[in-house]
């Protein structure tokens, strides 16, 4: 089974945002540290989501477990709902890629234990603060 840790981040609320995705397969890691522009924290946790469902498609993985700290996307996916109206039309992108794989496990877990991920997210912030300088 492929494990899936994601992580947004956002400096600010609204702010430059980012997608840290840390993926263990068969005893190899695999590091994504991706650029997301400027968004709220609640959107950078969701598009993180949506980039890792959509890396692990492209990369044929169809049994994987996600692990996120996001209380949101955990609930969200849980009742394929999302208060935030803002918010339904990448639940519904999720929801979507979700259907794809032959199996697919989402856990929350405290912070403490997403820490790679986490970082990943940070150090793509900063990537986008390159971008416009």
């Amino acid at each position: 089974m492929i494990e899936v840790y994601i992580d947004g981040a956002s400096a600010g609320n609204p702010g430059p945002s980012g997608a840290g995705i840390f993926i263990k397969v068969n005893g190899e890691v695999e590091r994504y540290s991706i650029p997301l522009g400027f968004m709220s924290n609640h959107e950078a946790e969701l598009h993180s989501f949506i980039k890792a469902l959509e890396i692990c498609l492209d990369k044929g993985y169809r049994i994987v477990s996600f692990r996120t700290d996001s209380q949101l996307i955990d609930r969200a996916v849980e009742k394929e709902f999302i208060k935030n109206k803002q918010y339904a039309p990448l639940l519904q992108q999720a929801l979507s890629l979700i259907k794809k794989f032959d199996l697919f496990f989402l856990k929350w877990i405290p912070s403490k234990d997403n820490h790679v991920a986490d970082e990943l997210a940070r150090q793509a912030i900063r990537k986008n603060e390159s971008m416009e300088g």
